[in-house]
């Protein structure tokens, strides 16, 4: 069993967004549903102050609260470390989406913020929210995984894409799509990273690259004091900061 996690490094990320263009469209989202969002924000106050980012993706947390509320038991954590929606079981009560400190569940059924609603312009025939024309082959939904396109009045989320790296050989430290042999089984995310701020890999593997760099450039995790213990970790080096820290690295002594 592996225990798949992220490592975001944030003095090279540009805040480009195409990791929520890659995985939007590798997993057919709706415009505004945004499993790999990045948001912006201003740090510092003028003359000094500047604007920042930070990418956010699920945090596949090892004791997440989202799982903990869930009163059908829909959303799970697998054997792998992955937190996934059974959506045959969702009722869409939206428990999760409270209970999650990060903000990173979507409920589809919600008024669409752009013009045309484009689950009017390719409606579904078959009870899910859209049916665009990229969407995923039929054959690799698997609503008991929330991969593919969800069906209507259900809660959806980032998968770490499942479907890819479920797939990758039993033992594999790190998914690098650098490497031929484990491409096809790295998250889109990281797969179309272009300042490659992004690693994928076994955080549990003492041989993984992930591991080696939260150790070495003291990867941290956001909101930890909640107890969730996220599985993405950031690199915030000294240039860089995250949104709960920036009070302190910028404190005036």
């Amino acid at each position: 069993m592996a225990r798949w996690g992220m490592v975001i490094d944030l003095e090279k990320c540009t805040g480009c967004q195409a990791c929520t263009t890659a995985c939007s469209m590798e997993n057919s989202r709706l415009p505004g549903e945004n499993w790999q969002d990045v948001l912006f924000y201003n740090e510092g106050e003028y003359p000094s102050g500047k604007l920042t980012w930070l990418p956010r993706p699920c945090m596949h947390c090892e004791n997440a609260s989202c799982v903990d509320v869930c009163p059908t038991k829909a959303t799970y954590k697998d054997k792998d470390g992955f937190v996934l929606i059974n959506w045959d079981l969702c009722i869409g009560c939206k428990y999760c989406m409270i209970a999650c400190p990060y903000g990173v569940r979507f409920y589809a059924e919600e008024k669409q913020k752009t013009l045309p609603d484009v689950r009017e312009v390719w409606p579904s025939k078959d009870g899910k929210v859209w049916d665009p024309p990229w969407a995923m082959p039929e054959h690799m939904n698997d609503p008991k995984h929330g991969v593919g396109i969800q069906p209507r009045n259900v809660v959806s989320k980032c998968t770490f894409c499942y479907h890819r790296v479920s797939k990758a050989p039993q033992g594999t430290p790190d998914l690098d799509p650098n490497d031929p042999k484990t491409r096809e089984f790295t998250p889109a995310c990281v797969v179309t990273c272009a300042p490659t701020a992004r690693y994928f890999g076994d955080l549990d593997n003492p041989k993984s690259y992930v591991r080696q760099l939260i150790a070495e450039k003291r990867g941290v995790r956001l909101q930890d004091h909640t107890g969730n213990r996220p599985q993405v970790y950031y690199l915030a080096g000294e240039a860089a900061s995250i949104p709960e820290t920036r009070s302190t690295r910028t404190r005036k002594v």
